[in-house]
């Protein structure tokens, strides 16, 4: 079992990591990013639970309402509930390449769990392509949801509620299109292949977009340091 929870959770690390050495100019508190961490993981549980109820409910009869749908909904209306009502306002939120990051560890706290779950059920075998599919399509996910999360903070143009309801949108679209692959079942890698690709192609465009953003929020602060 140990051995099965530590290849569950090293995918999740080594991609924090990954994002995390990517900032450039600052390092973010590791003790929030742990919070944030926890937060994804602690939502686990009640989107598992409403799943469960709503299937044997029979609330959405048909597969795609409820295996693509509403798990690709409520499991990023979940992720961008945490980052508004836990992160957005949070001292340690301040400048705009936070948001990927905070982004990030709260989608691999809820990729984690579930993967923890998933291969304690079915077996070390799919270790593998679970942390090539979907571990790191979760953590692609909360880089473009952290994005806009940071655009929002830090607008200079009152247009924070765009880009909060942005954050939400892209993920969901990005996340449906991912679960309506999946449900190709036999030729869904010719389709996955490329997505992927494309995920990470947009999503590294979004932390190279959000250090550019950084570097004017900088600059901006020295000036505005300087001027008083």
């Amino acid at each position: 079992m140990f051995f099965i929870i530590t290849a569950a959770i090293a995918p999740a690390l080594a991609l924090l990591s990954f994002f995390y050495l990517r900032n450039e100019m600052f390092t973010e508190p590791r003790r929030t990013l742990v919070q944030a961490f926890v937060y994804g993981a602690v939502i686990t549980f009640p989107i598992l639970f409403i799943q469960y109820v709503l299937h044997a409910e029979g609330v959405l009869k048909h597969s795609f309402f409820s295996d693509v749908l509403f798990t690709s909904a409520i499991e990023e209306f979940f992720k961008w509930l945490i980052l508004f009502v836990a992160i957005l306002r949070h001292v340690e939120f301040d400048d705009p390449y936070d948001g990927i990051l905070y982004g990030v560890a709260v989608s691999l706290g809820f990729a984690t769990v579930e993967n923890i779950i998933f291969l304690l059920s079915f077996g070390i075998n799919e270790a593998f392509i679970r942390a090539m599919l979907p571990v790191s399509s979760h953590a692609l996910f909360g880089v473009v949801m952290g994005y806009y999360f940071g655009k929002g903070k830090f607008s200079t143009n009152n247009r924070e509620k765009e880009y909060l309801f942005l954050a939400f949108l892209a993920a969901f679209i990005l996340h449906f299109s991912y679960n309506t692959i999946l449900t190709i079942k036999d030729n869904f890698l010719y389709f996955m292949v490329p997505f992927m690709l494309f995920l990470w192609w947009f999503s590294l465009r979004k932390v190279k977009s959000a250090h550019e953003h950084l570097i004017e929020h900088v600059i901006a602060q020295s000036k505005k340091a300087d001027n008083e």
